[in-house]
């Protein structure tokens, strides 16, 4: 009886060690297949979003320009000479390009969205402020108050610009 059972652990050990070094072996070339293909796909998928990123990227920097202040101001004219109409066409001129582009914020990262909104907030910030100073009575010198503030500074736009540019080179 006990050389029997001799037998069977001789045949039985080697068998479940083979039996195991095969589980071990398919296992990983299964998990190395699935990673293969999440990678082909993840490839493909890029390949096809890139192009539609970076033309997020080139709408959102088209943004920062049109919402710059001094460009702003020399597209839009005022209608009146009335300070406060003027700063309310321009900052309903802000928000109208803002939400032709809001879909945008879907390509681009958070902090990148972030940016940019906050160089549109600071923009129409930078307009309020230039209105409720005491110099500025008409819409002519609204305009003159605003450009002469960004002659010390430079516009929220640029900045938030100078970091899409950053962005998208880390992408290549």
């Amino acid at each position: 009886m006990e050389q029997q059972l001799i037998d069977l652990l001789m045949y039985s050990v080697p068998t479940l060690i083979t039996g195991a070094i095969a589980y071990l072996f398919f296992r990983e070339h299964v998990e190395n297949e699935n990673n293969r293909r999440n990678f082909l796909i993840t490839k493909d998928l890029q390949k096809e979003a890139f192009p539609i990123r970076l033309q997020a990227y080139e709408r959102m920097s088209l943004f920062l320009e049109r919402i710059a202040p001094a460009k702003l101001l020399t597209r839009i004219n005022p209608t009146s000479s009335n300070k406060e109409d003027y700063e309310n066409l321009l900052t309903a001129a802000i928000e109208q390009e803002f939400e032709h582009n809001l879909s945008q914020q879907i390509y681009v990262s958070d902090q990148c969205w972030n940016i940019i909104m906050a160089a549109k907030n600071a923009t129409i910030q930078l307009i309020r402020k230039a209105n409720m100073n005491e110099k500025t009575d008409t819409a002519n010198k609204l305009r003159e108050v605003i450009l002469t503030e960004l002659m010390d500074k430079s516009s929220p736009s640029k900045a938030a610009l100078s970091y899409i540019k950053q962005e998208v080179g880390e992408l290549w």
